[in-house]
């Protein structure tokens, strides 16, 4: 009995002893395997990140490296004119500020009358303006010459005389004692409505002669229009064109007055002090502006289309019949090419009609430098000023 005792305690411990190695050998595989599910995330994690540095990599060898720019927000200035359509589809779409890149945020400001964006820009309340030849003529005559500088053109033409039915005007020599408009004092359209009555004979009722002109914005003269309150319109598009479609007719198309029929109506003005500053900003501006009128050259419909709602945004206006974005787009061409010839000549006749004190002198008013770079890196003709 006291044997068999013993062997039943030998038995257990036996057991025991096996047991525990059992469990040993269990616990340590468990210990092993989630050492090996730990491996395996972390393994997991580097490859992610690996395969998303690599994606990254990828896409920004297809598109161009990011950039910092010189200044972190530039302002522009420009018209709800069809003759700064580069502007105004530019800055819609995105483009401009695709070429900037995202360090410099765009700020707009939009104007109806050149003079008072001058004033803006000689203010420092906006860095680059999409403007007429006249207005930066003044401005540059007013800070001599130091303020502002010409570094493209933008647009040729687009700029009519519309005359009421009801005037009974139908040649140059019943203009006296008639009313007409245009977009604001010293505006381009101004300058050309004033030298053209002085050219035929006639002199506005402030200086003594008898034809009145209201200087007011595109939207009042198409109020004026309508009401008969005034016998025609020296405009610009699509105002002009909006004019034809009420019944109005064409008098005169400025192109008649110029060598083949080129003349500036749009200009990109940039501060001098901003040019001289940030050339890195401005060049790319003038890439946009660029890609931007080679595009409406090419899709002069499609353009049309996005003008007349581009522009009914900006104005919180309903688009027009699209009818007469169409037509007015048949009255101007665009071109960066300044149309140096031209805006002498608009300086002399803003001289003539009293606009400027002295007769003008345009030494340093264009920078085509950056123009010219851009134009010879993309295999076009570069300008000579």
């Amino acid at each position: 009995m006291k044997n068999t005792s013993i062997i039943i305690v030998v038995i257990v411990v036996i057991i025991i002893v096996i047991g525990g190695a059992i469990a040993a050998t269990s616990l340590l595989a468990s210990k092993t395997t989630t050492t090996n599910s730990t491996t395996s995330v972390a393994s997991s994690s580097s490859t992610s990140s690996t395969s998303v540095t690599s994606s990254s990599s990828s896409s920004s060898s297809t598109s161009s490296s990011p950039t910092t720019n010189s200044i972190g927000v530039v302002t522009i200035g420009y018209f709800a004119n069809v003759n700064h359509a580069p502007a105004i589809i530019g800055i819609a779409n995105g483009t401009f500020q695709k070429f900037l890149g995202p360090s410099t945020t765009i700020q707009t400001t939009l104007f109806t009358s050149g003079s008072p964006e001058m004033t803006a820009l000689l203010a420092g309340k906006i860095d680059i303006a999409y403007v007429g030849p006249d207005p930066a003529v003044t401005a540059f005559e007013a800070s001599s010459g130091t303020a502002l500088q010409i570094v493209s053109g933008v647009a040729s033409g687009g700029a009519l005389f519309v005359v009421t039915n009801s005037s009974g005007i139908t040649n140059a020599s019943e203009l006296g004692g008639k009313t007409f408009a245009a977009p604001g004092l010293g505006n381009t359209q101004d300058i050309a409505l004033r030298a053209y009555l002085l050219a035929n004979g006639y002199a506005p009722t402030s200086n003594g002669g008898n034809v009145t002109i209201v200087d007011t914005t595109n939207a009042n003269i198409i109020t004026l229009f309508e009401q008969n309150k005034i016998d025609g319109a020296w405009v610009p598009e699509p105002y002009a064109s909006e004019l034809l479609a009420l019944g109005g007719r064409l008098f005169l198309n400025e192109q008649s007055l110029w060598p083949n029929g080129q003349f500036s109506t749009a200009e990109i003005v940039v501060a001098t002090s901003f040019l001289q500053a940030h050339p890195d900003v401005v060049e790319k501006i003038l890439e946009a502006n660029l890609y931007e009128i080679n595009w409406i050259n090419n899709n002069t419909a499609q353009a049309a289309v996005l003008l007349n709602n581009d522009i009914a945004n900006l104005t919180s206006t309903t688009p027009l019949n699209q009818s007469i974005y169409n037509n007015s787009m048949t009255y101007l061409s665009f071109t960066v090419n300044p149309l140096e010839t031209s805006v002498t000549q608009q300086a002399e006749n803003a001289y003539l009609v009293g606009d400027l004190s002295s007769v003008p002198n345009l030494s340093g008013l264009y920078s085509l430098t950056l123009l010219n770079q851009i134009l010879q890196q993309q295999g076009e003709p570069t300008i000579t000023s």
